[in-house]
């Protein structure tokens, strides 16, 4: 009687373990977030001061299309709500629709990705590359830092996929997925910020 009391207690501070670093892993990632808050505000207070400074070259109202990057942001959109499934899945302890809902996020953050680097490419094709002005230097500085962002959250996913598959829905990878579910919905607010400010002021 006493051992199975005593396994008990061993499994019970196991547990308890395991929600205090999951809690304290959630708390630090909140403290990574804040700093890259601070990223991005400094590189929108860069790109206000530049965004004049086209050195006789052309302005965002020249090349900024309005409905191609509509189309982008209503990817990135999309794949947060899609995201936002996958956790509710999650919750009900479903890993093959967690899969599922993340396969689906991950498409919709791959076709962003790719609509953000074909529209690098046309830009420095037509000769507006980062080097002919400050404003398309802050431009792509700016709009490729949130891409790299975006392009590191798929590459987790993938992995955090296959752990799922592999390993199932263990409180390590509950975790990670709470941690990326709130590194994509930043993600998703710092581009809002970035349509807002960068190409529905640039065509003003």
């Amino acid at each position: 009687m006493s051992q199975m009391i005593l396994e008990k207690d061993v499994a019970h501070t196991h547990e308890h373990g395991h929600e205090d670093a999951g809690s304290m892993t959630l708390f630090g990632f909140w403290v990574y977030l804040m700093t890259d808050c601070i990223l991005f505000a400094t590189l929108f207070a860069g790109y206000a001061v530049l965004r004049d400074s086209v050195a006789g070259g052309p302005t965002g109202s020249e090349f900024f299309e309005l409905p191609y990057v509509l189309t982008e942001t209503m990817l990135l959109l999309i794949s947060s709500i899609t995201y936002g499934y996958a956790m509710l899945a999650m919750n009900h302890e479903n890993s093959k629709l967690v899969l599922r809902w993340l396969a689906v996020t991950f498409l919709l953050g791959l076709g962003f990705i790719g609509m953000e680097i074909n529209e690098f490419i046309h830009l420095i094709n037509e000769g507006y590359g980062p080097d002919r002005s400050a404003f398309l230097t802050a431009f792509f500085t700016l709009v490729g830092t949130h891409g790299a962002h975006v392009a590191t959250g798929l590459v987790w996913m993938a992995i955090m996929m296959w752990q799922v598959k592999r390993g199932g829905l263990t409180t390590t990878n509950g975790t990670r997925l709470s941690c990326l579910s709130l590194f994509w919905h930043f993600l998703d607010v710092v581009w809002i910020c970035v349509f807002t400010v960068v190409y529905l002021l640039g065509v003003i």
